[in-house]
């Protein structure tokens, strides 16, 4: 099984929800450091839709000034336009497999994509 996981290597949770793709032999791990290779906001407008979620429910309020930007209100394009421009905004880890998309928040989300 391919995954593809969106991750910070500063992030806690998106290092553990790594350790738990890698640690399955039969998982095929493709690391995106996504402040460094930050998704095009088409690409996150269909990971959000894959996993049922909308962009304002994707954005990343700790530690960013999402709400000062008025972001968690705003219309889906524009969230999706802040996020490409500005990857912080993005919430993490974002995984993708062929049984879906999840943010694995806590790390165990993953799993459920296997």
């Amino acid at each position: 099984m391919k995954a593809t996981i969106w991750h910070n290597p500063k992030c806690g949770t998106s290092g553990k929800t790594l350790a738990i793709l890698e640690e399955r032999p039969e998982v095929d791990v493709t690391v995106v450091e996504y402040l460094k290779n930050p998704p095009t906001a088409q690409k996150l407008a269909q990971l959000y839709s894959d996993a049922g979620i909308t962009p304002a429910q994707g954005l990343r309020l700790r530690g960013t000034d999402a709400e000062e930007r008025g972001l968690p209100d705003a219309d889906a394009e524009t969230v999706l336009a802040a996020m490409a421009a500005d990857p912080i905004l993005i919430n993490r880890p974002l995984v993708e497999t062929e049984k879906g998309v999840a943010i694995c928040r806590p790390q165990d989300e993953v799993l459920k994509l296997l």
